[in-house]
C-alpha cells in the first residue's frame, strides 16, 4: 500500500473532485461509464471507483481488504469503510480529508492490485443466443 507519509504540521490536506478524476483517468485502462447505476471509473468495463455523497467521498476498489486496513492505519481521518463495503476489499476516501500524495499512491496501488488479479482471472465470455 501507499508508502507512509509524514504527519508534518501544515501538510495539505483535501482534494478536489476534478483533481481526483484527472488522477483517475490518468491511469492506464481506466475508463468512464456506469457501474450499478453510477457514473464510475470501469478498469476492463468493470468497476474500479465511484464518487459518492454528493461527490464529498471516493469508494475505491481495493487487492485485499488488508489493503484497505492499513489505508485506515495511515489515515484514518480520510480513509473508512461503512457496513455495506465491510466484507468487500473497497476504500471509502474523504476528499476533504485525504492529502494529495497519499490519494495518488492509493490510487497507484490499487490499479496495479485490481488489474493484476484480474489478469490472472480466466475471461469470461457471454454464452451465444
Amino acid at each position: 500500500m501507499p508508502a507512509k507519509h509524514s504527519k508534518r504540521k501544515g501538510d495539505a490536506r483535501g482534494v478536489e473532485v476534478e483533481t481526483a478524476r484527472n488522477l483517475i483517468l490518468a491511469l492506464p485502462g481506466i475508463t468512464e461509464g456506469r457501474s450499478y447505476g453510477f457514473p464510475s471509473f470501469l478498469l476492463e468495463g468493470r468497476f474500479f471507483a465511484r464518487f459518492r455523497d454528493d461527490d464529498t467521498v471516493l469508494v475505491l476498489q481495493l487487492g485485499t481488504i488488508t489493503d484497505r486496513e492499513v489505508l485506515m492505519q495511515l489515515d484514518p481521518r480520510a480513509c473508512f469503510f461503512t457496513e455495506h463495503y465491510r466484507n468487500s476489499p473497497a476504500v471509502l476516501i474523504r476528499l476533504a480529508e485525504v492529502a494529495r500524495p497519499m490519494l495518488a499512491d492509493a490510487l497507484k496501488v490499487a490499479w496495479e492490485e485490481v488489474s493484476a488479479q484480474r489478469a490472472r482471472r480466466p475471461h469470461r465470455t457471454r454464452p451465444r443466443r
